[in-house]
């Protein structure tokens, strides 16, 4: 059986995990360099750019940038570029019609500083994060940006060096002495960075949480002005280091794994609202490799929780190294397969695990929907930011599809992995996928992804997917790399694809722009440029107007 690979930066946080979420059956199945902010001076309306009507005129004007020198590129477009200030806040013009019922805030985190001082970061997933708010009411537009004040970012602009351990970049040391204190905290968790430039994610108590895969790496923001302000602090003696970055929220509980390094396994732990304490519903002992599998993102129905063990594993040695391997912390075994666990939530117990980044699985079996790269861990190096950065127009993007993995429960050893749909209706491209979280762990038809149009490096496309009719139709813009597509219910919608689906753009003029598609024509609605191009995006999620 073909084993799944996504890279996984992409999917959807809980409720709206896409890839982190599960399908069910009939059967079951600190201080700033800038705090100028922008102020936008509004004019007569005019005619948008077809038929609807521009809600604002004027430009909006640039804010003085911060003192860093700006990264270099072979391209104008600002996806790979470290964002130009520190943070800006305005209200943007809007070309046709932002519907009255689109009332709320979408957050979206993602890498967005690349460099400090000379130095230049390696990896898109390096990067400082940068928090991106789009805030609609009656129609209008406002949008925001600002670093997420990490310790790990702090410690590097008072220093003006890397200072924690990144997903590619290690800290420079003077001396030995340095180094072998390095390695201690690296043991403790130390030296391991908070950079929580991955997702961001409200909790069903209301607080706004941004995450990465380092269990220190969870801070709380402020969702109305993106100020920082403090760690998440879990209040258990579970004391692991790393955590899925792609955890399952919902108004009633949060669900996570928790590698061990120590002892190959996985535990699968609840947090309920109001809570910040994780409690163990079960554990999941490793059956192949040295060591767990990179774990970014999990599936799950009402009664079950899917735990993919994948070998692409983690390597202490990798961790351990000053320089950067062609896989940075994994090590990838092959001839330690890939395995499904399905676990019971109410019970904790084991009741099925098959041979194997996820986005919803259904009970005869279960079925656990992913976007999938066959066996090529090579994506990984694909994301370096010289490669993004120097694409030369030759087709360099892998293959990807979406797979759909049919899991037994009656005690086979061996599931099935198919198309979902033929890769050629996406462009064989395919990630950073988002479904209508009102369908989380039950029977659905659509999902939001970004796939491809060839020739390209990076998924250029924001694509919906049909998975009865098993067709797709594709939003594109030459030159043009959208974000993940976020979508939101109509209020009182009764049909699946009843609402929009929101993407920030960064176009191949250096700048960018907030997208609006009707998802149910999968027509441009609406677009907002923004004073500037901002940098490629993760993850989000919806905060609803209070």
């Amino acid at each position: 059986m073909a084993f799944s690979l996504s890279y996984s930066t992409i999917g959807n946080y809980g409720s709206r995990s896409s890839m982190a979420a599960a399908n069910r059956g009939s059967s079951d199945s600190s201080s700033n360099i800038n705090d100028t902010f922008g102020q936008t001076i509004f004019g007569k309306n005019s005619k948008s750019r077809e038929s609807g009507v521009a809600r604002v005129a004027t430009d909006l004007p640039l804010v003085a940038r911060p003192p860093w020198k700006q990264v270099a590129t072979e391209r104008k477009l600002a996806a790979w570029t470290s964002v130009q200030q520190d943070r800006w806040e305005g209200e943007l013009v809007v070309q046709g019609e932002i519907p009255q019922w689109l009332s709320g805030t979408y957050l979206r985190n993602g890498p967005g500083l690349w460099h400090i001082g000379d130095y230049h970061f390696r990896h898109l997933f390096d990067g400082y994060a940068t928090l991106v708010r789009l805030h609609f009411d009656n129609g209008r537009l406002t949008m925001g940006h600002r670093q997420v004040e990490s310790d790990a970012y702090k410690a590097a602009r008072k220093n003006n060096k890397l200072c924690y351990r990144e997903f590619s970049e290690v800290p420079k040391h003077d001396n030995f002495l340095e180094y072998i204190g390095d390695l201690a905290n690296l043991f403790s968790g130390a030296s391991l960075t908070d950079n929580a430039n991955t997702g961001v994610v409200q909790l069903g108590d209301g607080r706004v949480v941004c995450l990465t895969e380092t269990i220190k790496g969870s801070i709380v923001i402020n969702p109305d002005n993106l100020e920082t302000l403090g760690k998440f602090e879990y209040s258990d003696s579970l004391g692991t280091l790393v955590h899925s970055a792609h955890p399952i929220v919902t108004e009633s509980e949060f669900l996570t794994l928790l590698p061990d390094l120590l002892n190959p396994g996985y535990l699968v732990v609840r947090m309920e609202p109001g809570s910040n304490e994780r409690k163990v519903i079960g554990r999941v002992e490793c059956r192949g490799g040295p060591s767990p599998g990179w774990v970014h993102s999990f599936p799950v129905t009402e009664h079950y929780v899917v735990v993919p063990e994948m070998p692409l594993r983690y390597c202490a040695q990798n961790l351990l190294r000053a320089e950067p391997t062609p896989l940075y912390k994994f090590e990838w075994h092959p001839e330690s397969k890939g395995f499904m666990h399905v676990m019971c939530k109410a019970s904790g117990k084991l009741v099925s695990f098959i041979k194997q980044h996820i986005y919803n699985g259904r009970v005869i079996g279960v079925i656990v929907d992913c976007c999938e790269h066959d066996a090529n861990p090579a994506i990984l190096d694909k994301l370096r930011l010289q490669n993004l950065r120097s694409w030369s127009g030759d087709d360099a993007l892998p293959d990807a599809r979406v797979g759909r993995f049919k899991i037994p429960l009656d005690g086979s050893p061996y599931g099935e992995l198919v198309d979902a749909l033929n890769p050629d209706e996406h462009g064989r491209g395919m990630d950073m996928c988002s479904i209508n979280p009102a369908y989380l762990g039950k029977k659905y038809r659509y999902a939001y992804a970004c796939g491809a149009q060839r020739p390209c490096n990076f998924p250029n496309t924001i694509t919906k997917i049909d998975l009865e009719q098993k067709k797709a139709k594709n939003w594109y813009e030459e030159g043009s790399v959208p974000s993940e597509p976020f979508f939101v219910a109509r209020p009182g919608a009764k049909k699946e694809d009843d609402g929009v689906v929101i993407s920030m753009v960064s176009d191949k003029n250096g700048e960018g722009y907030a997208l609006m598609l009707d998802t149910s024509t999968f027509e441009e609605i609406a677009r907002a440029k923004f004073p500037y191009g901002l940098p490629y995006g993760l993850h989000g999620c919806w905060v609803p107007n209070r």
